[in-house]
């Protein structure tokens, strides 16, 4: 695999978002949002991905220019309209929202409607720890995931995220999807022809599978948990509540009407809203309690977890966001590693647009 400097990989991808119409900004925005992603170790959401958006924005499903406004509100609350921008660009928009109708309310709530996929949902809960505030974020997705007893595809991976602010440790950072596993790393997995775990997928007849390309046979992912027996209808009520609060509370398309982030199929012809929906939170903590307290029990949290007692002297137990910390301080000092496959497909992106890609 071969290693490339992140600002290497950030100038590629933001004068990809040029050529597809954005402003200097939102490019630039764009392309630090979704090499966070990478940088974190989440390769599944990060560059590989480009080749997606640049498809959408080809087949004029992404808005290059939107005019993202406000179209409900109250003190505490907002309602915005993304007007279909990409939701790199949406999220943080949404989110700074939030962030300052907590500044003034104690809390701040934003629903987004008419949008794109937002890379990964850390990237913005994390923006509200800057300001010392927890920060939530989740969205819906394109329908692959069967309901608990149920063959057909009505929910996305519908990842959640949570930002808590510490003192003196690092902040706690819990970002997942409400499947088993994430498409993303069932792309990783035939990238490399390795099969699946048992329990990430179904067939088309609703059976356990280990292809990773199920999908393209008419299978679908499974929620959190597998089966009934190990708890998917835990994983199944948590994937329809974000797909409520993103979609139903905005006015985003729901369950089996969100468009698909694939380009070659095209959207829903009987849509019930508009675009993918997302939903943000924005928490100050002295709205509960003094923040100082707050944070000096954050950090005896995180060190009481940390030092428990290890099923492996070799493993230690980890906090939510380790990873993706320690991650992130590996791939800043010695570069982000780029697999084969998806260095031929920037390549081609490349040749097509007319920027170079490659060492």
């Amino acid at each position: 695999m071969n290693i490339y400097a992140y600002e290497v990989l950030l100038a590629f991808v933001k004068q990809a978002f040029l050529h597809a119409g954005m402003s200097e900004k939102h490019a630039a925005d764009a392309a630090g949002v979704l090499l966070a992603a990478d940088m974190r170790g989440i390769d599944s959401h990060g560059i590989a991905r480009l080749s997606g958006y640049m498809r959408l924005a080809d087949k004029k499903r992404i808005n290059p220019n939107p005019n993202l406004r406000i179209i409900h509100e109250s003190p505490s609350t907002a309602t915005v309209d993304a007007d279909a921008a990409i939701g790199l660009i949406s999220a943080p928009y949404a989110m700074q929202i939030a962030i300052e109708k907590a500044k003034t309310a104690g809390t701040g709530w934003v629903a987004v409607k008419n949008s794109n996929h937002f890379g990964i949902a850390g990237y913005h809960a994390m923006l509200a720890l800057k300001h010392n505030m927890i920060g939530i974020a989740m969205t819906n997705a394109s329908p692959l995931v069967a309901p608990t007893f149920s063959t057909s595809r009505m929910l996305g991976t519908n990842p959640m995220a949570f930002a808590i602010p510490a003192a003196a440790e690092p902040p706690i950072v819990a970002d997942f999807a409400t499947t088993t596993a994430a498409n993303g790393k069932l792309e990783i997995l035939q990238r490399k022809s390795l099969d699946a775990p048992e329990g990430w997928i179904q067939d088309v007849n609703g059976s356990s599978s280990v292809n990773p390309n199920e999908l393209s046979n008419g299978g679908a992912l499974l929620p959190l948990g597998s089966d009934r027996e190990h708890g998917s209808h835990k994983g199944y009520c948590l994937g329809a509540v974000v797909d409520i609060f993103s979609a139903v509370l905005s006015g985003a398309n729901y369950g089996p009407w969100v468009p698909p982030f694939v380009a070659f199929l095209d959207p829903p012809s009987d849509p019930v809203g508009d675009g993918i929906g997302h939903f943000f939170g924005a928490m100050r903590i002295d709205a509960f309690r003094p923040a100082e307290d707050f944070l000096h029990h954050a950090d005896n949290w995180i060190r009481t977890f940390r030092n428990a007692k290890r099923t492996n002297p070799d493993q230690p137990v980890i906090i939510p966001g380790d990873p993706e910390r320690e991650c992130e301080v590996i791939y800043r000092e010695k570069g982000i590693p780029v697999h084969p496959a998806v260095e031929h497909d920037l390549q081609k992106l490349g040749e097509r647009i007319g920027i170079r890609f490659g060492l």
